[in-house]
Parts: structure tokens; sequence; C-alpha cells
């Protein structure tokens, strides 16, 4: 499938033009406004809610706690153990006690502060290694202990391996929470059906995860609830499971006064109940030859998963699985933890946890070849997998093209990287700003893996004038998806793209196709819409061959016509008339499920991925002198994308996840004191501004891959993963100081 090299948007003058409606956009008869209520602890048992006198309060229409619930009061991805409203226990500072429901938003902030509470405050435990020991306080009773999960990958013989090597390196690492920062927060309007039932609009990432949470706690069918797609202010992973849970809250709140009802969250209200990305501590053992080859690798790992579990099973998982990352080891040992804390929880942020194993990683690549005294771009192609190569997780890379090298290469001809590694400081001369160039590479199993089912579809739907309707069950969160989705139904049915309509669905008109989770979307939408492709002409071709004065399958569609023998030809606006005449409605429904994959969960072995997403990136920085502060010059990036269905697209997205990684790097300070997070809003926690950004160089690589129907793999996390360590190691070529945390402080003149 060809690519077209086109800036195409099909949401973009809606959305430039201010006409896109996002949730808060939305406005029906008779609504009333509701508000989450928290406890101001962070592990409380919680013995009553005194909420009379708030109930009471002119313009409030009802107070609701869990026992106004009617279905679940918890629910969750993995473990039933997310509490729409707290019954017994607190367990973080996020956690929602009360909902008020007023005419107004500000009735119900006036009211809420009339609601007491009856609590017995607990022992707060903060860090994931002393939630793991004997005796700790128990977090989450769904589990004997605070072990949510325990990841692990065995092979070879560590020991063995270990003995057999010339050098050991070790280093422990450490990765922050990190707050998303989405322009739009967290926001729903429900409203009640007439004939049973509830409508849902929200800004929320995936509308099956939202309609089962809505079910859950509404004791209805789940084909009672229909939750709508619309235009969402980004998402970066971020709006699952909580805004799953605040259109829940609404649901509820509307369904008990029987009236539409809003919840639009403040950014202090979304900053202290959102989930984060997952901090995590690596604790790194390499053994290494003297002639440079990886020999044996240990990795223990906690994730610090918060409050509650969440999908960290799955994120750790993925940690697990590329916790050596794309370079071949005979020897491993991995252990990885999820542990439950009193922290805010934690669960999916753009790269679903291999930003956080890459930062270790691709820092331990540089300091073993530092110490074997080797070039660390030649280490990384001396270790690293290529065609037919075995994972650690011993799956054989054999089904699509590996292109590790073929990335490196191309970042280090465009940045330069030789001929900038001489120039680097090392902390050495009297320059006022030190000078740094570093690299890191990655490869990433494409789409959910084996910690997940894998599927999509859509429906293609030809009208009458020639116009087509298309749909798919993968969601756009801003990512433009829509617009790739009508670029490869364009190409591979042969039309102009401006026939195609995408209609925003809604979950009671397509089947679920799973979360837009994973870079999964344009490869399963793909697959879906080749799949649906290929039965529309299967009945086009049929009925049209006669026209056409040839066989079935000797039809060619393409440049809006449908072509026979000896010139015959059809308008695709005839084509589809004549169908329609015929009463042989030009309608498809697409399917595509993921190649099969395998997993041991006592070994860690098997095909965890059934492709890869190969990625190399090279930083250059600038760091004062006397400060230490960084300054990010530019990023060379190259990423082997399987085939590039819009590549302006996939620059944006690579320029995205550059500036996002970037922050998460160096800026980005999420502080939480005694489990309280002590930024409210974007005046204190820092995120890059326009006047950070460095100069940007995006390389596009393509190998088509086989396991997918249209050759496309994925972009939007790769993009982001390996950012931070190309910066790290960067930093250190500048000035000798390695950083084993984020956000990198580097220590000036003034500090010493």
């Amino acid at each position: 499938m060809s690519s077209k090299n086109i800036a195409y948007r099909n949401d973009a003058f809606s959305k430039v033009t201010g006409r896109a409606y996002y949730v808060d956009d939305f406005r029906f008869y008779n609504e009333a406004r509701c508000i989450p209520v928290y406890s101001g602890y962070v592990h409380a048992k919680l013995n009553s809610i005194n909420f009379e006198e708030a109930e009471n309060f002119p313009g409030v229409i009802k107070v609701v706690t869990w026992k106004d619930v009617p279905g679940q009061v918890k629910s969750g991805q993995i473990f039933q153990d997310y509490s729409i409203l707290v019954q017994d226990k607190i367990r973080y500072e996020g956690d929602v006690v009360a909902l008020i429901i007023a005419e107004s938003e500000e009735i119900a902030i006036e009211a809420s502060r009339l609601i007491t509470l009856n609590v017995e405050e607990l022992p707060i435990v903060l860090d994931s290694y002393e939630a793991m020991q004997d005796g700790a306080p128990l977090i989450n009773e769904e589990f004997a202990n605070n072990i949510i999960c325990h990841h692990k990958v065995r092979r070879g013989d560590i020991d063995k391996g270990f003995d057999e090597c010339d050098l050991i390196v070790e280093r422990e690492f450490h990765t922050p929470l990190v707050e998303h920062a989405y322009m739009e927060t967290e926001g729903s309007i429900c409203i009640p059906k007439r004939n049973g039932g509830i409508e849902v609009y929200g800004s929320m990432q995936h509308p099956f995860s939202t309609r089962r949470f809505v079910s859950a706690h509404l004791g209805l069918p789940i084909s009672e609830i229909e939750v709508f797609s619309h235009p969402v202010g980004g998402s970066f992973g971020g709006k699952d499971d909580t805004a799953a849970m605040i259109c829940a809250r609404t649901a509820l709140a509307a369904t008990l006064i029987n009236r539409p009802v809003r919840m639009i969250y403040t950014r202090a209200w979304s900053m202290k109940e959102s989930y984060k990305r997952v901090p995590y501590d690596f604790k790194y053992k390499y053994g290494l030859t003297r002639d440079g080859y990886i020999k044996a690798v240990k990795c223990y790992a906690l994730a610090n998963s918060g409050a509650i579990a969440s999908t960290t099973p799955w994120l750790t998982w993925r940690s697990t699985a590329q916790s050596c990352g794309p370079y071949m080891v005979p020897n491993v040992t991995t252990d990885i933890y999820g542990v439950a804390t009193n922290n805010s929880f934690t669960r999916a942020f753009r790269g679903f946890g291999a930003p956080q194993s890459n930062f270790a990683i691709e820092q331990m690549m540089d300091i073993c070849a530092e110490e074997l005294g080797m070039d660390p771009i030649a280490f990384r192609k001396q270790n690293g997998v290529i065609d037919g190569s075995t994972t650690i997780t011993g799956q054989v890379l054999n089904t699509h093209k590996v292109s590790l090298h073929e990335v490196i290469d191309k970042v280090v001809e465009a940045s330069g990287y030789y001929e900038k590694i001489k120039k680097s400081s090392y902390g050495k001369g009297d320059d006022e700003k030190f000078y740094g160039i570093g690299l890191a590479a990655s490869y990433r199993g494409s789409s959910i893996g084996a910690e997940g089912m894998d599927f999509a579809s859509c429906t293609i739907n030809c009208q009458f004038d020639g116009s087509i309707l298309l749909s798919t069950g993968i969601f756009e969160n801003g990512q433009g998806a829509e617009s790739a989705m009508n670029m490869m139904l364009a190409e591979l049915l042969g039309v102009k793209i401006d026939r195609i309509f995408y209609t925003t669905p809604s979950t009671s008109n397509i089947p679920d196709s799973g979360t837009t989770v994973a870079s999964r979307g344009t490869l399963m939408g793909g697959g879906a819409i080749k799949d649906a492709v290929e039965k529309l002409k299967h009945i086009m071709t049929q009925n049209l061959s006669d026209k056409l004065r040839c066989l079935p399958r000797e039809v060619v569609f393409k440049d809006d016509h449908l072509w026979g023998r000896d010139g015959y030809k059809l308008p695709w606006n005839e084509a589809v008339r004549i169908l329609h005449s015929r009463k042989e409605f030009p309608f498809a429904f697409g399917y595509f499920q993921a190649p099969s994959v395998t997993w041991d969960e006592e070994t860690g072995q098997g095909d965890a991925y059934f492709t890869y997403v190969y990625s190399c990136q090279a930083a250059e920085v600038e760091v004062d002198r006397k400060t230490g502060k960084v300054k990010v010059l530019k990023v060379t990036a190259a990423h082997d994308v399987g085939k590039a269905i819009n590549k302006e697209m996939v620059k944006g997205q690579i320029y995205g996840g550059i500036v996002q990684g970037m922050g998460m790097a160096l800026i980005e300070d999420l502080i939480m004191v005694d489990g309280h997070i002590q930024q409210s809003n974007f005046n204190k926690y820092k995120i890059p501004k326009a006047s950070d950004m460095p100069e940007m160089e995006a390389i596009i690589v393509e190998n088509p891959d086989p396991t997918s129907p249209t050759g496309a793999k994925g972009i939007g996390e790769p993009a982001l993963e390996i950012t931070a360590p190309a910066i790290a190691n960067a930093v250190y070529n500048a000035t000798g100081y390695r950083s084993y945390s984020m956000p990198i402080r580097v220590p000036g003149e003034k500090d010493q």
C-alpha cells in the first residue's frame, strides 16, 4: 500500500474555526450541575458522612453517597477495586466520598463546605519498598498484601552467564510520577432516555470502557447505555479509568434525579484525582564479555501502582517483556512487581511502561560501552537484534523486517553524530556552556500483545449519490485516527477522499474494537477497513462485471472508477447508483483480529507481540556551567512505522512525542508531600513552553509489515519512549554527570 505525502486532517476546519463540539460545548434542557467531594485525607477509615446540612442548602438537589449506588460500588479494568464513591476506606487523596447535585456549580461548591466526615486516620505508606515489607499497612483489601502483580522473564542460566563474564556493571534508576497535562480536563454530561437507559457524553479515551463502568455501577444492561464519541482535548492514555468513572458518577446523578446532569472538572480536581505515569525503581546488573557482548542481565523493578490496581498488571508486563531493550541476551532474570501505596494511582501514559524501562536500559548501554572502552553505537549494533534474532522472551524475529540497525544508521548520519561527539565537553573546558550529543534506541511491541485481546471492526456504507460513510471502533482522541482511516479507505477503494465522510460512532452502532491505546489504532483499524473493502468489492464486482464486459475478478478500482476490459469503465457514482437500482446494497462490515501471540507467566517466554516498531533518537544539549540548566538544541529521530499513511501526521506524532519526552526528562516534577499533590495547576506544575522547543528532524523509515493488512504499524508511543535516555546520555557527554533519576538536575557551579 503506497502512502501519500499530504497534510490531510478531516477535522481540521472544525477545530481551527472553533466549531468542533467538546463535552463542555453540549447543552441540554434542564441541566443540573454536579461536583465531586473529597475528604482531605490520604488513608483513613470512613465511619460516616454528615451531609444533611449540605443537602438542605438552597439550590442543592441531592447529596449522593455510596448508599445511592444501585449497582456495584467497585469496578475496574482488571480487578474490581475502584470505588465510584468511598464506602468504608479512603486510600488516596483523590478518592471521592460524595457528589453534590445542584442547580449551579457555585451552589454545589458552597454546599460542599457543609459536609463533615467521621474518620479514623490510618498509617500512610508511599514508598514501594516500604509497602512490600511484612507488617506494612494494607492499602487494598482486594489483595493479601501490597503486591498487585509480579511478572518474570527466565531465560538461560543467569548464574552461569555471570560466571562467564569479564565485567559486571550495576546501576539503579528511578522514574517519577508524571501528569498527563492534557488541555481539556475530564468531564461528562449524561441524559436519561425516555424509554429507559442513559446517554453519555464525556471527555474520555474509550467509550466502550466507559460503558462497562456505567453499566456496572448503575446495574443496567450494557445495551441500555449509549456512549457517544466526539472531539477530546487530549488524552495521552490519561482518560480511561478516571474519565470512565467520572462519566459513571454523572450517569448515576442523572439517573437519581431523572434530569440531564453536567460535571466538568476543574484543573485542581483533575490533578488531584486522575492517574499518573507509573514511577519505577530499577536495579540493573549487566554481565559483559571483554569483546563487548552482553552475556547476562538481571533486572529487578518496583512499579508504584498507587491506591488502585487499574492496569498495573498489563503495564508492568510490557516493561518485563521489553526489559533488556532491542538486544540479544542469552541469560536473563527479570522480576517486576506492581506495588500498592497511598499515592495517586497510576497507569497508562504514552508508552505504557516502556519510557521508564528505556530510561534505564539505554543509559546502561552507554555506561557499559564506556566501561568496555567501546563506541556506544558499535556496542548497540553488535548486541542489537537483526532478522532471525531471538528475543529475551524466546521469540524469533522472522515475520517482519528487523530494522534496528537501519534506524540507528539513519540517525547517526543525519545528526552528524560522530563529528559532534568529538565536540562534546565531558565537563571540561572554559566555555560557559557545555555541549553534548547522546543517543538511544528501542524496539516496541506493536499493539496490545499477549497482555490482552486485539481486534477491530468497521462499516463502509455507500450512499445513492456515491458518497461513502465510514465508521470504525478506533476512537479519535486528537491523534488523527479518523484522517488515517479515511486515507486508507480512499486508497484501498480507489476513490477520491472527499467522497468519504467519517461518521463519529457511538457504542450502539459499532462493535467494541478495544481501547485506543498501544499505538494500535492505524494497524488495527486499517486491518478492519481492508477486510470491509474486500467484501464491498466482492459485492460490486459480482453485480457490475456485466457492465464492464469482464469477469468479476478482472474489475479494477482506481481513479474514482471501476475498470473492465477494452476500456469499459463506470464512474464511481454511476456504479453505486446501479447497485442501488438492482437492490444490491453497497454496504460491508469489516473485522480484523491480530495474529496470535503466546506467553508463559512462570517463565516469561513466548511470542509477546506479533510485530515490532524500531526507533532511534539522538539529542543535542547545551548545559549552563553555572546553573546546570539544560537546553535541548536538536533531536534527530528515525522511526520504522511500517508504512506511513499520512507522512505529515506521522511527523507531527514524532514532534509531539519528542516534546513530551523532553518534558519528562528535564522539566516535569509532580511533587507529593505526605500523599498530597502540591501542584493544582500549570502555574506550579511546569511543562515545556514554546521557547523550550528544540530543532527537530523526523526521519520516517518504511518497511511494510507482512503481519499488518495495510503494512502500517504505529508511532504514537515510540515517538516518546527514548527521548529521555537520549537526553540523559547527551547530558553525560556534555558534563560528565550521569543522572539516574528524572527530572534530570545537573549541579552547576553555584551548587558546588
